[in-house]
């Protein structure tokens, strides 16, 4: 095991990122599990914490693969090697996408709980999760913050495999990630605690976030 669980690993990750205390800049976790480390992050850097919605597009047969994922504002990625791998079918995907708007909204509905997301125009915007097994997720949050007018996407995260981190280095500015095994076989390997959170652990953590009032606003 690598790190405790995600809040300490938010800790460990907030070493890398100490060029970002006082900038301004936003941070954004996926939830669930990127929730925990962003929130720590956020405090160790004082910075404010908001959320970036995505939902990963798993191949029907083996849900923890991604096939791809789609975001807010419409953002969409899709893994063609997996699905060609896979053969899954434009319908299956079709499907699968329905299903997880569907789920997106009411992601939104119940985390949101009526905040406004956080403005990121000519901002900074730093993406975090809890790992990246194939970084589709990531990629959708960085096209989701960009098309929100961020100057600037980095996506941190604890740990990835090394062919996840070559994926978002095409569309983010930077990506951190202290720990890249060529053996990985899941993001969970590497926390002692990986449990699920539940939608009640993302919202308490979400209201004990650093100073927004100066920050809010639409995006």
């Amino acid at each position: 095991m690598h790190y405790r669980d995600r809040a300490s690993a938010g800790r460990r990750l907030a070493a890398s990122l100490e060029e970002l205390r006082g900038t301004g800049a936003v941070v954004l976790g996926l939830p669930r599990g990127g929730v925990p480390v962003a929130h720590a992050v956020a405090h160790a850097l004082g910075l404010p914490l908001d959320i970036v919605l995505v939902r990963k597009l798993g191949v029907p047969w083996h849900p923890e693969l991604a096939m791809g994922a789609i975001g807010e504002g419409g953002a969409r990625v899709l893994n063609e090697d997996v699905i060609r791998s896979s053969r899954v079918g434009s319908g299956d995907v079709a499907r699968v996408e329905r299903a997880e708007s569907h789920e997106l909204e009411r992601r939104a509905h119940l985390l949101r709980s009526g905040r406004p997301a956080l403005r990121l125009r000519d901002r900074t915007a730093v993406i975090v999760d809890d790992g990246m097994a194939t970084g589709a997720t990531a990629a959708v949050a960085c096209q989701f913050a960009r098309s929100a007018g961020a100057n600037r996407v980095l996506v941190a995260v604890p740990i990835a495999m090394p062919e996840a981190v070559r994926r978002v280095q095409v569309v983010a500015d930077r990506v951190v990630c202290p720990y890249t095994p060529d053996d990985l076989t899941g993001v969970g390997g590497a926390y002692a605690d990986f449990h699920q959170l539940a939608d009640a652990e993302v919202t308490e953590l979400l209201d004990d976030r650093p100073d927004l009032t100066p920050h809010s606003g639409g995006s």
